[in-house]
């Protein structure tokens, strides 16, 4: 079977899903083609050559996230001219604007079964898009939707937020879990916390992941502004602006309980650092660093969205927060404070047993075949030619 996917939005847990699922998919035997842009990530270059590597055939397009008309039509017939010589079986479309082209792409030449992994249908939250623009990307979702062999949710939760959407027709909807390799991430040496400005002393929490709306860093700065949780501290890791939380925390008069480190390479040794993973999203799919600190048997609060909801179980795994707010937040925190160190030992080694064996690359390659053959056998709909 050959797979090509299509992805513009090669940056954090994206990117780590490409990565970790094209690598499984050639260890597994599979034919392995991606269509990617590095505008998002620069860095990303450098996971492309281990890719071809291992012999994964890669053309680079260079994709924009904004709709850019001009731009699109020629990248989308860029991808055709590669699926017309490369001629895969299946076309996996990753996101919101290679899902746009790559599966035009496919549907205009009548080349591949088409599979697309959302990765979140960003067009439901009001953080990234104004209304006349969710709108327009939800009208062209539907419409693709009707032409897609197979969807793909990455956690039971977005799955039920994608069925509740009115956008996917009933029936396509598959769920595979995104993956880690725990071996990748257990032992790793912990760092110095005075490295970053903070107390060794005092208990630290990290937010990991890109800095934008999405992932709520400015409601984790707002939760620990209260009494309660004086003596928190926060560790915030991953690339974007932070001059506006920082002077967020300097209004808060928490400034000095809260440390930016930038993107880092060195993820796992965070986690050995830090007493607790923070996740205070607005919305995810199935976020990485929650299966990565369960992977280092971390214990992991975190707001009830997507993916967060299925891995993070109450006083088992982590303490989930009763909503999305900074009060809300405060509370699942000051419950994490006040269980005690050997509390914590026990959630972590709870979320590390919850992981082995079902959120592993593995799986969750296992599982996208399986997809990829029922898609295969659905190519009755109009517009796809049998491989």
């Amino acid at each position: 079977m050959h797979v090509l996917h299509v992805m513009e939005a090669t940056i954090g847990g994206t990117r780590r899903h490409l990565v970790d699922v094209a690598a499984g998919q050639i260890r597994a035997g599979l034919e392995v083609s991606i269509i990617v842009s590095t505008l998002r990530d620069p860095g990303f270059a450098a996971d492309l050559e281990e890719l071809e590597r291992l012999g994964v055939h890669v053309t680079r397009i260079p994709m924009v996230r904004e709709i850019r008309p001009v731009k699109d039509l020629n990248h989308m017939r860029q991808i055709a001219r590669v699926l017309r010589e490369r001629r895969p079986d299946v076309v996996h479309t990753h996101s919101s604007k290679a899902g746009v082209l790559g599966r035009r792409a496919s549907m205009s030449t009548g080349i591949g079964v088409r599979v697309h992994t959302p990765h979140t249908f960003a067009f439901l939250f009001g953080a990234l898009f104004g209304r006349s623009k969710r709108a327009l990307i939800r009208s062209i979702e539907r419409a693709l939707s009707k032409s897609t062999q197979r969807i793909v949710a990455v956690s039971g939760s977005e799955a039920v937020t994608m069925e509740r959407s009115g956008v996917v027709p009933e029936g396509v909807v598959r769920i595979v879990p995104n993956g880690v390799n725990p071996a990748r991430i257990e032992g790793a040496a912990p760092l110095d916390p005075a490295e970053f400005g903070l107390d060794p002393k005092l208990p630290i929490a990290a937010v990991i992941g890109l800095v934008y709306s999405a992932k709520g860093q400015d409601l984790a700065i707002e939760a620990i502004a209260r009494e309660d949780l004086d003596g928190l501290q926060l560790l915030f890791v991953g690339p974007g602006d932070t001059e506006e939380l920082e002077e967020r925390a300097r209004a808060l008069g928490v400034a000095h309980r809260v440390a930016f480190t930038g993107p880092r390479d060195d993820v796992p040794s965070v986690l050995a650092t830090v007493d607790w993973l923070l996740l205070p999203s607005r919305w995810e799919g199935m976020p990485y660093v929650v299966l990565e600190a369960m992977a280092a048997s971390l214990p992991v609060v975190a707001t009830p969205v997507d993916g967060a909801a299925d891995l993070v179980v109450d006083d088992v795994t982590g303490y989930l927060a009763e909503a999305i707010s900074a009060e809300a937040i405060g509370d699942a925190l000051n419950r994490a404070l006040m269980a005690g160190k050997s509390r914590r030992k026990v959630l972590g080694r709870a979320g590390r047993a919850r992981i082995e064996g079902v959120y592993t690359v593995e799986a969750m390659v296992l599982g996208l075949e399986r997809v990829y053959q029922e898609a295969l056998g659905a190519s009755h709909v109009p517009g796809v030619r049998r491989p």
